[in-house]
């Protein structure tokens, strides 16, 4: 590292859990970041900001108004633009070392398997569940680390699927075809339901620092829990998710 990035990065240096080696991991992986939405936003400005050297953006969406409420990456001078391409612009000006791949267009399951292949870190930050059962079962396939997060109204959820982990249960371990499981369900989005601005970033930096933690192989992750917040009264609970053996991606 050149004495700029010593400095830029310096407060996580310092950390010894981290310290120049980690740092230069981080410098050198690459991390797939599907969704740029409420949750994504945050992922990838602190990604960014983290002095993580290659991200891939996908999305296929517009920023539109009823979007900058809790998008954040976005600002009202993005509105008609493609995602992507706002969010390419805020995270250059957050960090020109970190470099931006976009993907603008809804991936194919062997496009989507191609990309996590290639990726160190996949960060799942969509709001449907077809899309994340997809992006689950590439994720198995490949052996790669998943960072999942969901929020609607005042609630939101985290968990870690690695399937190189002895023992690590998948997405679809935890829900049904429909999108319940056994904790409650789940299967609506905050387009329908609504959500209070900073509980999708809150799930958003949670995922940020999960993926930090898997990358820099710090600390024990989110791997075989779900956790879940209700913002109402900012309580925490942890729900241990075991492999299913009829999953029908893992089992």
């Amino acid at each position: 590292m050149n004495d700029e990035q010593l400095l830029r990065y310096s407060r996580q240096i310092m950390l010894p859990q981290v310290d120049v080696a980690g740092q230069e991991t981080l410098l050198s992986s690459r991390v797939l970041i599907i969704g740029l939405g409420g949750l994504g936003a945050p992922v990838a400005m602190y990604l960014a900001a983290a002095g993580v050297g290659e991200l891939t953006l996908v999305d296929n969406d517009v920023v539109d108004l009823g979007n900058l409420q809790r998008q954040i990456i976005h600002d009202t001078s993005s509105i008609g633009q493609r995602k992507t391409d706002s969010a390419k612009k805020r995270l250059n000006e957050i960090n020109p070392e970190t470099k931006i791949n976009l993907i603008s267009s809804k991936p194919g399951d062997n496009d989507l398997r191609a990309e996590i292949k290639k990726s160190d870190l996949i960060i799942d930050a969509t709001d449907n569940f077809k899309t994340r059962f997809q992006i689950n079962a590439a994720c198995v396939a490949e052996k790669k680390p998943l960072v999942s997060g969901a929020a609607i109204r005042m609630e939101g959820q985290v968990s870690v699927f690695d399937m190189s982990k002895k023992g690590s249960p998948c997405y679809r371990c935890l829900y049904k075809d429909d999108g319940t499981y056994d904790g409650g369900e789940e299967n609506q989005n905050c387009t329908e339901n609504g959500v209070l601005a900073p509980v999708v970033g809150i799930i958003g930096s949670i995922q940020a620092c999960e993926g930090l933690k898997i990358l820099l192989d710090l600390g024990e992750p989110l791997l075989g829990k779900l956790l879940l917040l209700d913002a109402t009264t900012m309580e925490w609970r942890t729900i241990k998710i075991n492999p299913d053996p009829e999953c029908p991606v893992c089992g």
